[in-house]
């Protein structure tokens, strides 16, 4: 029979250990952790929100909001004035005292809610892109809107509002943070300089969209309808009724993208591409490295004699879109160089076999592909042509696809999946290329993620 020694208690008392020294832990944290308040001047902004609710529902009755005026006597609707400003306000100061941020030393914490409480955890390491949104109104009370985009969430979170130097201190400490710098040296880090490679002129944004098909199609309707609609009917009021609403809509989406895109640059850091743009609502925006998975060059027909395109975009998990509004072509592939380092824009495309005409008559000459060392690329389009590159460490997956009438005329399509839920199909290809393409597609696909570098900020 043998005794222990006292060696064999020791194991025993390390989960008692081990468990106070966590505690010990997360309390340290707590209590390191500061947690801040958003800019004073929210509470003015959420205080809207009983207001919008009743004119959302005097817009969607309005009958019965009629009635109900012709109804009260002035007297109560002064009162009524006096006891809605008061709650509102109360309901803005409020939800503006119960939401707290907190940037810890993994995840950045945020918890609103007034009645139901609502606590958000952002893992640092998850954050790709931190924007800054200026809405006019902001501007002039000199506070900014931070919206933080999280890899695999649908919707951006938010922090309405904070003072400008805040939202940017702020920014540059959560982009150092996720690009691994030690918490006591994020906030000196302060943010990264950027090298502006592009500023869009607003002359050459105003006539791009004067040189716009979808421009000229809302103008021309809101001319022919009416025109029309006077022959036929000779009703001035049916006239006005339906050209006011064309003329309004034709106006609003011009001058709604030109204010969008006004004063566009674009802009290298270490964290990705800048991009600022904006007339009334600036907007700061980060293109985050390593997650575009598509480029397309938008080239429309009244374009191309000034040789001009646009560069759009699919971000995995970002609503990035645009790019570029409109530069010179070299220009703009300078800037896609900066995208999708080391690929270069084909310049020779192939066309579908002859007999695809059977299948698709006249537009099967605007289908074309291409396929380097480095990126799979399809342009589809005769007037309004739509190159689209995909670098073949983003394909997801591949497949090939043949209808009952392409079986016929031995023509097939290759779906190029990304990660951004977009597929780019080769279309009206000869089915022996095709399967062809399929295999070395997949092969190429599978040899670049291998050896692609990984998606990580300031690398």
């Amino acid at each position: 029979m043998t005794t222990p020694d006292h060696g064999d208690a020791v194991p025993a008392a390390e989960p008692a250990q081990t468990a106070q020294a966590a505690h010990a832990g997360h309390t340290a944290e707590r209590a390191a952790v500061t947690e801040r308040r958003l800019h004073p001047v929210t509470p003015f902004r959420r205080a809207w929100a009983p207001i919008t609710v009743l004119a959302g529902w005097a817009v969607h009755d309005p009958n019965a909001t009629q009635q109900q005026l012709e109804r009260l006597t002035t007297t109560v609707l002064l009162l009524g004035l006096a006891v809605l400003v008061p709650v509102a306000g109360l309901y803005g100061f409020l939800s503006w005292w119960f939401t707290h941020f907190a940037v810890t030393d993994t995840e950045l914490r945020i918890r609103t809610g007034l009645l139901f409480r609502r606590t958000a955890h952002i893992r640092l390491e998850r954050i790709q892109a931190v924007d800054v949104s200026r809405p006019l109104l902001a501007r002039v009370a000199g506070v900014a809107k931070l919206r933080i985009d999280v890899v695999g969430a649908d919707d951006k979170d938010e922090l309405a509002f904070l003072g400008e130097r805040e939202a940017r201190a702020l920014r540059a400490e959560l982009l150092a943070r996720a690009a691994g710098f030690a918490p006591e040296t994020a906030r000196e880090v302060g943010e990264a300089p950027a090298h502006e490679l592009l500023r869009v002129p607003p002359r050459a944004l105003a006539l791009s969209l004067a040189l716009t098909g979808a421009t000229w199609g809302a103008w021309c309707a809101a001319v022919v309808v009416p025109t029309v609609l006077w022959l036929t009917t000779h009703n001035l009021w049916t006239v006005l009724a339906t050209a006011l609403p064309l003329l309004g809509a034709a106006g609003a989406s011009s001058a709604g993208r030109f204010a969008g895109e006004f004063d566009w640059k674009v802009g290298e850091s270490p964290d990705g591409l800048r991009i600022d743009h904006g007339l009334l609502d600036r907007t700061h925006e980060t293109v985050p490295p390593g997650r575009v998975q598509t480029v397309r060059i938008v080239e429309p027909l009244l374009w191309r004699r000034l040789g001009w395109v646009r560069v759009e975009l699919d971000v995995a998990g970002s609503a990035n879109s645009v790019l570029v509004p409109v530069a010179p072509r070299p220009v703009a592939e300078s800037v896609v160089a900066r995208v999708l380092p080391g690929v270069t824009v084909p310049q020779t495309l192939s066309r579908p076999p002859r007999r695809a005409r059977w299948c698709v008559p006249v537009w099967w000459r605007g289908h074309r592909l291409a396929v380097t060392d480095t990126v799979f690329a399809t342009r589809h389009g005769l007037l309004r042509r739509r190159l689209s590159l995909v670098p073949h460490a983003k394909v997801q997956s591949v497949r090939l696809s043949q209808g009952p009438w392409q079986r016929l005329w031995r023509l097939a399509e290759v779906h190029v999946d990304t990660g951004a839920d977009k597929t780019v199909t080769a279309r009206l290809r000869d089915a022996e290329e095709a399967a062809r393409l399929l295999h070395a597609q997949a092969e190429s696909s599978r040899t670049s993620r291998r050896d692609a570098r990984p998606d990580r900020w300031m690398t």
